[in-house]
């Protein structure tokens, strides 16, 4: 393994709206103080201090903020019970790295290399800028746009306003242009050293996700922007990203998740961070990935966005069974179920997995990525993270053509959702016919696919929030597994008996589900979404304060 030093290089972060000094990781050197005016003389230089960059980036989480995913305990997102903070590393944190990034590029650009060595560098710092700035804008909307490094404190920039978020937008896509046009291909990585770097696919991926965002929350909120020119930038980069011919689906849904997956062998790989111990890379090693997986389950209402074996949802399809038993459930569904979810009777968790007897909240379990073997070994996942996933172009093109277009074409669905489907061996094709027939919505059909594809891939929030649809299905009772008698202890029916749905699929009096036994991990009474205020995060209350007022607070927050 290649070893990195920390060595502080005078980068000026950007935290509360005050200066503070981020360190660069670089690559080792004498043990003297690194003075920044020292520095910035060699592609070596800019090279290490862009790898700053990619320990930055965010790791393996389990993201319980919407309907999907469901911890032990509430989460004050997804439940509505969040007030204002002080301080907040949701802002804090990106506009650090933001700064480093500011610097790396102001530095970037009066070094003495050439126009194409310095570019290559600045490339990856500006379409960092792009990845940060996209995280503080789909949480609080409008933020300070600051693109320079400061050096004083009193530097009227620091206390500047926000800016309006499609003011921010654009700045991203200016940025990911640059980091398309000066990144190298993603199959000029010569080496193990530079696997893991961004590349111009890495840029691509990024446009198509901010477009379709943007696009479709400007749709939908009723933003007075231009909601078709974001999805054409959407369509665009997707566009591109196809015909380069670098990307398809890995040929094996369960196998991507796991070591099997990992590499540029792996043609659905678009942006990954790297993880070890196996393998070796010059842009960072980590040494520890994913948390143990009975943290977290899955809500009974994700299980039921499962299509059947004859392509029609649960409350249209004739294939569904009285479930009896724990798997039945699984029967006659969407292969990806079985690949997403225990069983009873797999082997998980060190031990059995027992419905209601292992600690995951009493949802279902996750099987999507979790490596027994692993955890029995040493105790953690250190599988590599995609961050984006070729899979994430296909469903993101048929979305944005549909809110484009207002329709889409069946070859269009071929070489999207039904290629997704194909990959797990699901026979039935999304078409206009079958969606016309069924009485289906095309639009419902593309978002359940995309729903059921990316399940604890830290997607669902956002999807919620731009569709604008959190409003309607986050204030309502999370439900978690089925209990059945042939599956459990009856001490431990026992137990719950005062969490489960009645013969009617009645819960405290209201209808919450639509058979019996259903277990209850929150009330609907203890959760609330205000869609006047809760679609953007509320800004600290710090951070109003250190900006002299020109900083405000989101609508509705006090």
């Amino acid at each position: 393994m290649k070893h990195y030093i920390f060595k502080s290089i005078g980068v000026v972060g950007m935290v509360s709206g005050m200066m503070m000094v981020a360190s660069c990781e670089l690559d080792r050197m004498p043990e003297t103080t690194l003075a920044d005016n020292n520095f910035w003389q060699s592609e070596t230089d800019m090279r290490g201090a862009c790898n700053k960059l990619y320990v930055d980036l965010p790791g393996f989480s389990h993201d319980t903020r919407a309907d999907d995913i469901i911890g032990t305990a509430a989460n004050s997102v997804s439940s509505g019970n969040w007030s204002v903070p002080a301080t907040s590393n949701d802002w804090t944190q990106p506009y650090q790295k933001i700064g480093v990034c500011n610097n790396i590029i102001a530095k970037g650009e009066s070094a003495p290399l050439l126009d194409a060595q310095k570019n290559r560098w600045i490339a990856e710092a500006r379409f960092f800028r792009a990845y940060h700035y996209f995280d503080l804008v789909r949480k609080y909307g409008d933020v300070p746009l600051i693109l320079k490094a400061f050096d004083s404190t009193s530097d009227p920039d620091i206390t500047m306003p926000r800016t309006p978020r499609e003011e921010v937008i654009q700045q991203c896509y200016a940025d990911l242009a640059f980091a398309e046009a000066n990144l190298p291909d993603i199959d000029d990585v010569k080496s193990d050293a530079d696997w893991g770097r961004v590349s111009k696919s890495a840029a691509m991926g990024m446009l198509v996700r901010i477009g379709l965002y943007e696009g479709t929350y400007a749709k939908y909120h009723g933003l007075s922007i231009d909601a078709r020119g974001h999805l054409k930038v959407c369509l665009d980069a997707c566009e591109r990203l196809i015909r380069s011919g670098k990307h398809d689906l890995y040929p094996d849904f369960l196998k991507l998740f796991y070591f099997d997956g990992e590499g540029r062998n792996n043609k659905e790989n678009v942006f990954v961070k790297i993880y070890g111990p196996n393998g070796s890379s010059g842009v960072i090693l980590h040494n520890n990935s994913r948390g143990l997986e009975n943290a977290v389950s899955v809500t009974r209402q994700t299980i039921d966005e499962f299509l059947y074996t004859d392509g029609l949802p649960r409350e249209k399809t004739t294939l569904k069974i009285e479930e009896t038993m724990h798997n039945d459930v699984f029967l006659n569904r969407d292969p990806r179920m079985a690949m997403t979810f225990y069983q009873k009777g797999e082997e998980a968790y060190k031990a059995g997995y027992n419905p209601f007897g292992n600690q995951h909240g009493n949802g279902y379990g996750i099987k999507k990525g979790f490596m027994l073997d692993e955890w029995n070994t040493v105790n953690k996942e250190t599988v590599d993270k995609m961050i984006i996933r070729y899979a994430e172009i296909l469903i993101s093109y048929a979305e944005a053509l549909y809110e484009y277009n207002g329709q889409i074409t069946d070859d269009q669905l071929d070489a999207t959702v039904n290629k997704l489907r194909a990959r797990v061996g699901f026979d039935v094709k999304l078409t206009n016919g079958f969606v016309a027939a069924n009485g289906l919505n095309m639009r419902d059909e593309i978002r359940r696919e995309r729903h059921v594809e990316f399940i604890d891939e830290n997607l669902r929030y956002d999807d919620i929030i731009r569709w604008k649809i959190a409003e309607n299905v986050l204030p309502v009772t999370m439900l978690g597994l089925k209990y059945n008698d042939a599956d459990n202890l009856s001490t431990q029916r026992e137990n719950i008996q005062n969490r489960l749905t009645d013969a009617n699929g009645m819960f405290n009096g209201k209808k919450v589900a639509d058979q019996e036994g259903i277990y209850v991990i929150e009330q609907a009474a203890n959760r609330s979404f205000d869609a006047n205020k809760d679609y953007l995060y509320p800004i600290p209350t710090y951070e109003i304060a250190t900006s002299n007022g020109n900083v405000v607070q989101n609508p509705g927050w006090k």
